[in-house]
């Protein structure tokens, strides 16, 4: 299951730019290449599956953040470009697997606060006057 459709990064990239990216085979056709476009798709979804494994079930089926959806096509688009990507395109593609370390490390939450779990506490406190145990007073005393 992909992260992002072929709509999409057509959406984001342009047809004729991923019409030069995927159809490379001979003789050309000068149309999308929909199976090689997929395959990057894909391959994004699978290394971004790798990143989230350890914090939630995979592949994310229920629903899928936007910023996942951006993530994937980002990746793929670099994937696409293969040899061709740019010192700009490899920056992006190493900010994405930056970001995705930080989900997976529990420093990002993909959910918005609204659909995340009520976090458990030690409900309320209770401060009550006793006698130091610690403290100054009780080590001059001994």
């Amino acid at each position: 299951m992909s992260y992002a459709s072929t709509a999409e990064m057509i959406a984001r990239y342009g047809l004729p730019r991923l019409v030069a990216l995927t159809d490379f085979g001979a003789p050309l056709t000068g149309e999308l290449q929909t199976v090689v476009l997929q395959r990057a798709l894909d391959d994004a979804s699978a290394e971004i599956d790798g990143y989230l494994a350890g914090r939630m079930a995979v592949p994310l089926v229920a629903s899928v953040p936007p910023v996942i959806n951006l993530m994937c096509r980002r990746l793929a688009y670099c994937l696409l470009l293969g040899p061709a990507a740019t010192e700009v395109d490899l920056a992006d593609a190493k900010a994405v697997r930056e970001y995705l370390k930080a989900v997976a490390a529990g420093a990002i939450s993909l959910t918005s606060p609204d659909q995340a779990p009520a976090q458990a506490g030690a409900g309320s406190v209770l401060f009550s006057k006793g006698a130091k145990d610690w403290g100054r007073e009780s080590a001059d005393a001994a």
